[in-house]
């Protein structure tokens, strides 16, 4: 594995920031966004481009984790100034772990190369973490796509955000570095995000922030390997589920 980090900025023709803001050399990141990306130049320019714009007091950093991309995704994530990191391409758990590795943040947020922020993304999600006294958390989501993405937005919002042990997509997760490394990041196995989200609620408080604060697209919904496992974790849960109503 290598390292490649890009500090150069650029602006616009007037004059606004199209690059990530800079970390002040007395201070580490409060944030680090890990975005795993493998060939991901049609979308990772979006997601960045909402990095940018994140209206918040917080300092943060990204980190795109570059899984052996044969196209520009590498050279895209240097034009804004994230950090890249260079993985093999082995799978999505090793890339968020290197990038959880090598981030310098209280907090680790993992999005996704086809996922948007809102601006208010961090204020919100970072403040409800620290006001609720959890170890992690996720917040509803907006997917586009056809009408089995708009299906897995329902059961990522309605129903996973409702279970004893929240589910955390992958592609919107907020957790505490501290509580991260101690359940020994996310584990190299299909639905890494769901084993993940299960290893941590039984330690830790987790929960959902009950606001759409990303958009993700739906393409890849059929291989994301959560409506597969969903109904398992569900079971386990349905009394307290019926019992809430």
């Amino acid at each position: 594995m290598s390292d490649e980090s890009s500090t150069t900025g650029r602006t616009g023709a007037t004059g606004t920031a199209t690059t990530l803001p800079s970390i002040p050399d007395d201070r580490d990141p409060d944030v680090s966004f890990v975005v795993p990306a493998r060939n991901e130049a049609d979308y990772l320019r979006e997601t960045l481009e909402s990095l940018v714009a994140l209206d918040t007091d917080y300092v943060y950093e990204v980190l795109v984790v570059d899984g052996d991309s044969s196209d520009a995704t590498p050279a895209i994530a240097r034009e804004y100034g994230a950090t890249v990191r260079q993985e093999g391409g082995s799978s999505i758990a090793a890339a968020r772990n290197l990038g959880a590795d090598s981030a310098d943040g209280e907090w680790l947020a993992f999005v996704d190369a086809d996922t948007r922020v809102r601006p208010d993304y961090l204020t919100e999600l970072v403040g409800f973490t620290e006001r609720e006294g959890l170890a992690a958390a996720s917040s509803y989501c907006r997917i586009t796509g056809p009408y089995r993405a708009k299906l897995m937005e329902a059961t990522i919002n309605h129903l996973f955000s409702r279970l004893e042990r929240p589910i955390l997509p992958g592609f919107n997760t907020l957790v505490h570095r501290r509580a991260f490394e101690e359940v020994g990041g996310f584990p190299d196995v299909s639905n890494e995000d769901t084993a993940f989200s299960r290893r941590l609620a039984r330690r830790y408080p987790t929960a959902y922030r009950r606001e759409v604060l990303v958009d993700s697209s739906g393409r890849r919904i059929a291989d994301s390997g959560l409506t597969g496992t969903v109904w398992h974790y569900a079971r386990l849960d349905v009394d307290r589920l019926r019992a809430t109503g």
